[in-house]
């Protein structure tokens, strides 16, 4: 069996801006993305940790590095998904976000997960 099947994290994220957050007199965007984790592979493995690197429309650019996601580590079993909310706040009406979960197999394989990059986006900004 292939090692590249065997770990595999399917990452889909979307991303909703929030205006009731947002101040956008005072340069403050506010965005909500919703990740969906699934283990594709064929090993349970556990997500220890998250690297994020957040890119606005001025190219300022922001690294987050946590343990886990809001506060969980999920233990995904092959077929399993986890989702969570969270959100992140620019100064420019657009941006990206791009990066990775650091995982570790059942059998004690450390590897990564990558997040692909998605826009964040005012609703009239992108027509």
């Amino acid at each position: 069996m292939a090692e590249s099947r065997k770990y595999q994290i399917t990452v889909t994220p979307v991303a909703t801006y929030i205006l009731e957050q947002s101040d956008e007199v005072a340069g403050r965007y506010v965005f909500a993305y919703t990740i969906n984790i699934a283990n594709t592979g064929t090993v349970p493995a556990q997500l220890i940790s998250r690297h994020w690197i957040i890119v606005d429309a001025q190219n300022q650019t922001q690294e987050v590095r946590g343990l886990g996601v809001v506060g969980e580590q999920p233990m995904l079993k092959p077929g399993e998904h986890f989702e969570y909310t969270s959100g992140t706040a620019l100064t420019t009406p657009m941006g990206v976000m791009r990066g990775s979960y650091q995982m570790v197999a059942e059998d004690g394989e450390a590897f990564e997960a990558d997040i692909p990059e998605f826009t964040l986006s005012v609703p009239r900004v992108l027509h």
